[in-house]
């Protein structure tokens, strides 16, 4: 891969880091505000006031795919990346002077909620760019290697919260984390994002956009969009699974250890954040693998694993007793995730041509999120509240066995020409044309 691939892999990367940052501190930090902006009472039920918000901002990633992803394939993709990127560097900067409950009421949950609409808009583009991005920028013949550094990317800006929060433990009360200390990452997003925004207002367009001309009055459109139906339809599917999973094990575990196993939010913490930095070393060879043998193999073999070990390994992560317990399990699930991860970016990407790209990926994949991965948080927390909290498991690996069905019967998309992708002429089902080249 040459010296301009990695530039542009490293600047698209960079950003997604962010992005994912800020997002993500919201649910890492969530057990120190809850009670900021909600009336003092139950745990569980601020929990689930907060996570409620937490899904709130999933919904609003379907307008922001639509908005953004329009942008992506109409302006370009630098100019949704740096659209996307001051969108959250603003709401980064809401959360952080919100004003408690005991200041203004309901209104500093007001402004949390506004905060996390932003933040839903901006993530919605966000993901559909970068993916496109780090695809259409790539090595044809490394894809899936490629790629995979968007769920480096998010989980680095995850470890980036996370390792944020047990500096801050280790440096502040924790009278003084749910006193003031809880805005700190806020601070530390709104300034990171600032970076990002003057790294992306430079960064290099992809070849395969700029060489695209076709049909540039549609581009972007839902009407385009449309006759690219079944592959929306299949994104949607393939995503099903795989957010719900993904979120369980990263932004829920946390939680989950402290709330349930019973483990301190300190040990909770730190099994998080080593489980995510194997995990972030794992999505490069996982996705290098894909490039070998296709990418269907590795989304079956996050399936299987998913429908069959999500409830042992739930239900042992509620007893587990201490740190070394708690990793190993966790990283077991996580690599059985890493079969997803790692390449259901490119995958969705290689599903539609260049002048749809962008769209084609943003809004099912936002939709899916909005339905699944958003939700997966609050639906674990309402079954725990309703004393049947394994019915949560069970919920995981059913998600998980739909899109098993997805990956069984789509087809392989490694040997795609994301150039020659393109709407049959004139057909009315959704089909498309393709055409396929060996990578040597």
């Amino acid at each position: 891969m040459g010296r301009q691939h990695w530039k542009k892999i490293w600047v698209g990367s960079a950003g997604n880091m962010v992005e994912w940052f800020d997002w993500f501190v919201y649910a890492s930090f969530a057990t120190y505000f809850a009670g900021a902006f909600f009336p003092s009472g139950n745990p569980t039920a601020q929990l689930m006031n907060t996570a409620g918000i937490f899904a709130v901002g999933f919904f609003m990633r379907p307008v922001g795919g639509w908005l953004l992803g329009r942008v992506g394939d109409r302006k370009g993709r630098k100019a949704a990346l740096t659209l996307t990127v001051t969108l959250m560097s603003a709401s980064a900067v809401l959360i952080a002077v919100a004003p408690t409950y005991g200041v203004a009421g309901y209104g500093g949950a007001f402004v949390l909620l506004v905060a996390r609409l932003l933040q839903g808009l901006s993530v919605g583009g966000e993901y559909a760019a970068s993916a496109t991005y780090l695809t259409e920028a790539s090595d044809p013949r490394r894809r899936g290697f490629a790629s995979s550094f968007q769920y480096v990317s998010m989980t680095a800006g995850q470890i980036a919260g996370l390792g944020l929060l047990i500096v801050l433990q280790r440096t502040l009360s924790d009278h003084a984390l749910h006193s003031y200390g809880w805005r700190i990452p806020f601070v530390v997003g709104a300034l990171g994002a600032a970076v990002v925004f003057y790294l992306r207002r430079n960064m290099l367009e992809t070849e395969v956009y700029e060489e695209d001309a076709s049909h540039a009055g549609e581009r972007g459109t839902l009407r385009a969009l449309w006759r690219h139906r079944r592959e929306a339809f299949l994104v949607v599917a393939l995503t099903m699974g795989g957010t719900v999973a993904y979120y369980t094990y990263t932004t829920y575990l946390t939680k989950y250890l402290s709330n349930s196993a019973g483990l301190s939010k300190e040990t909770a913490t730190l099994v998080s954040f080593t489980a995510l930095i194997v995990f972030a070393c794992l999505q490069p060879l996982a996705g290098a693998l894909s490039d070998r043998i296709g990418r269907r193999p590795l989304l079956i073999t996050f399936a299987v694993g998913s429908t069959v070990l999500t409830v042992p390994i739930m239900t042992l992560l509620k007893h587990a007793d201490g740190y070394w317990s708690a990793l190993g399990l966790a990283l077991l699930a996580l690599v059985v995730v890493t079969g997803y991860t790692s390449i259901n970016a490119c995958v969705k990407a290689e599903l539609f041509p260049t002048g749809v790209r962008a769209l084609g990926v943003a809004l099912p994949y936002a939709v899916a999120n909005a339905l699944f991965g958003g939700t997966a948080e609050y639906v674990a927390l309402w079954f725990k509240k309703g004393g049947i909290e394994s019915g949560f498991y069970w919920y995981v690996a059913a998600c998980a066995a739909v899109s098993l069905v997805v990956y069984v019967t789509m087809r392989e998309t490694k040997d795609l020409d994301l150039a020659r992708v393109k709407a049959a002429e004139g057909a009315g089902d959704g089909s498309t044309e393709s055409t396929v080249t060996t990578a040597s």
